[in-house]
């Protein structure tokens, strides 16, 4: 069967892990050289791209600002309190892999953008990566258990106890923020977290004669035992047995 699109490749030394995570902490460098240069010119432009490209709810000609509106910022302000998270979560998200992270950043930027463009109020304008950077949380919070990796499940353990406070900021009531953008994000990264999740076989085939019947790699008691030996090994990459 051939391997998905997304499918991370196979990290089997703490060289290997550092060169993904060094590929994942350039890719988020340059997202944010670009948000903070196009906030440069949106500043010497009195914020005319955040008008021209921000999310227009139920404009059918502006609906393919959704794709744009990430990358504005409608103040300093805004990109400062965005910049932060963007870089950790979009980091955590993509060190197992970058061309996975892709796929995921832009199913989220469709999500928070569509649930903006239906569901918002009219006579309104959206703009900013905080419906991106809830949909990173919540691939983050949830990928190790769906991948059933331990140290990704330990990560996003952590960083639901650390951040869950922004919770309250997906919910109506905060004036100024667009909630919709928040929640349509995060329900990107829970669906992504599962619908990127590492499809590993518990049996994978033998080659055999002809005639022979195929035998399973892992024996069905073994499992378990399987299972203590991968996550013995991903803490032993990490130097931490």
């Amino acid at each position: 069967m051939a391997s998905k699109l997304w499918a991370p490749k196979e990290i089997s030394t703490p060289e290997q892990m550092i060169a993904e995570a060094r590929k994942a902490f350039f890719v988020m460098f340059g997202f944010l050289v670009v948000v903070w240069a196009l906030q440069v010119v949106n500043w010497m432009d009195s914020q005319h791209l955040s008008m021209d490209y921000g999310v227009v709810p139920h404009d059918t000609a502006r609906l393919q600002d959704i794709f744009a509106a990430p990358f504005l910022h409608f103040s300093w302000a805004h990109i400062e309190s965005n910049s932060g998270p963007l870089f950790v979560f979009g980091f955590l998200a993509a060190y197992r892999g970058v061309v996975r992270f892709l796929w995921l950043t832009l199913l989220v930027t469709i999500t928070s953008g569509m649930a903006v463009w239906l569901f918002q109020g009219s006579n309104t304008v959206g703009v900013g990566a905080s419906g991106v950077i809830f949909g990173y949380f919540g691939y983050v919070v949830l990928r190790g258990i769906f991948d059933r990796h331990l140290i990704d499940t330990l990560i996003g353990l952590v960083m639901a106890a650390s951040f869950a406070y922004i919770l309250t900021v997906a919910v109506p009531g905060t004036p100024g923020v667009s909630w919709l953008a928040h929640l349509g994000g995060l329900v990107g990264g829970v669906a992504g977290a599962w619908l990127l999740r590492d499809r590993r076989s518990a049996a994978v085939p033998v080659e055999a004669g002809a005639g022979a019947a195929a035998a399973p790699a892992v024996a069905p008691g073994n499992e378990l035992d399987q299972t203590r030996s991968d996550l013995h090994k991903e803490l032993g990459d990490l130097g931490l047995l």
